[in-house]
Parts: structure tokens; sequence; C-alpha cells
């Protein structure tokens, strides 16, 4: 068995010295048509007290800033007709471009590809990311093509517009950066970032409901309890997510 439980540091997103001083401020730039979303549920727990010490920062730019009438237009109607409107490449150029290129440029789009716990550390390795939030029915292919803007999903769903993909995609980097999480650990043992689902949690009190706490977890044994997560792990990915437990079970060539 590959023992993948979560009992060593992960040294890329945590430094030897809890109380070393963060030496690099993490720049988040949100290009949106309603800056007064942000920092929404960031502001609050991890990620809030994260933003009030300096660990990362937000900076909001509204689209409509960057039109080029009087009206403030950022939209028209989509070539070759259909329903809705269609956010121009212009106006979303002009405001891109008002702005260093100095970070990833993703796009929050149903038709990107997904987002996931690899992407996240990956973006948090960087000195700062850059999001674009559309609206409406989508924005003009050729600022996706100009600019060469990532494409980034969320989910197969629709929302109403990328403001909400973008927090959660902030969410999942923030929690990663150097002294944001308390538990060094904790971010090692969750879900997703060993490939699979994280195994149950327990505590007090010993007895609910009838119902106890498995015996092994308060043995004392670590190497016991470390193989009985681990177990549980494999056992819940593979019935809940059988599409996680086929690549880790190609990774570590298990069967």
């Amino acid at each position: 068995m590959v023992s993948l439980c979560c009992f060593s540091y992960d040294t890329e997103f945590v430094r030897e010295n809890e109380d070393e001083k963060i030496k690099m401020k993490f720049q988040a730039r949100v290009f949106t048509l309603y800056p007064e979303m942000f920092p929404g549920f960031l502001g609050y727990s991890l990620a809030g007290k994260a933003l009030e010490r300096g660990i990362w920062s937000l900076e909001t730019v509204q689209i409509r800033d960057f039109a080029f009438d009087k009206h403030h237009s950022v939209d028209d109607t989509p070539a070759g007709g259909g329903a809705g409107m269609v956010m121009r490449a212009d106006v979303l150029a002009a405001a891109l471009d008002s702005y260093p290129q100095d970070s990833p440029r993703l796009l929050m789009s149903p038709r990107g590809h997904s987002f996931d716990q690899a992407h996240a550390r990956s973006l948090a390795r960087n000195s700062g990311v850059t999001l674009v939030c559309g609206r409406f029915e989508g924005v003009d292919e050729r600022i996706i093509e100009a600019r060469e803007l990532e494409e980034v999903s969320i989910g197969d769903y629709i929302l109403s517009g990328g403001e909400t993909a973008a927090l959660v995609i902030l969410d999942a980097i923030i929690r990663l950066l150097p002294g944001v999480m308390g538990n060094k650990v904790s971010a090692k043992c969750e879900s997703f970032e060993n490939g699979l689902l994280e195994h149950p949690q327990y505590t007090r009190p010993s007895l609910f409901e009838g119902r106890g706490i498995p015996p092994v977890l308060t043995s004392g044994h670590h190497k016991a309890i470390a193989d009985w997560r681990q177990q549980q792990a494999e056992f819940l990915t593979r019935q809940r997510r059988p599409d996680l437990y086929a690549r880790y079970d190609k990774k570590y060539q298990k069967t």
C-alpha cells in the first residue's frame, strides 16, 4: 500500500517556521461589472484574516469604466443573431491592457476546463492571479484569442455571471498560501490533495445516538490510524468518485 496519510508537511506551501514573516503578498485582480460583490465571503474566516494580515490583496476593476460611449456600454447583440448580449472585445481589451500582465489570466467560462485542486496549487505558487468575470451570453471570442485568456469552469452548470466562480477559485487558492491555515497538516490531509477523497472525521462525544468512534482512532497507534484512514479514503473514492479512483489507481499501479 502506498501510504499517503497526513503525517508529513507539504513544504511547497508551508514554511519551516510558522512565525517567518510573509515575504511576498499574493495579489488577486478581478475584472467585473459588479465589484461590490467582492470580497464577499472572502472577507470572513481564514481568507478574511489573511486579507487583514496582508498575506493577499484584492483589486477589483470595473469593466464599464473602459467603455467608449456615454452610456458605458460593454455589450452588444451577437453576430449572426440569437438571444442575449455578448461582452465586447474592445472594451475588455481596454480594461485588461490598462494593467500589467503580471499573473495568469483566467476567464470564468462554462466551456473552460474544470478547475481542480491541482490547478489551485499551481496558481498558489504564483505572485497573483487575474480573473475575468463574464456576463450575459459570454464574451467575444476574439478577446480570448488576442489576450490568451485561459477559460476555466467550476462545474457543469450555468451561473448568472463569473463572479461566483471567481470567488470559489480565489477561496481554493488563498487557503493554500503560506500563513493562511492555522494547522500546517490540514491542507495536506484534505480531499483531492493526494488524489483521493478525505477519510471520515470524528470528535467528541465518544457516543452519539448509539454510534461510537471507530476504536482504531482512539488506540494511540499512529500507523494503524494512518492505515485505517488510507483504506477509508480509497474505499470512499472508489465508491463515490470512480473517475478519481481510476486516476489514482493508474498513478500508483495498485491493481
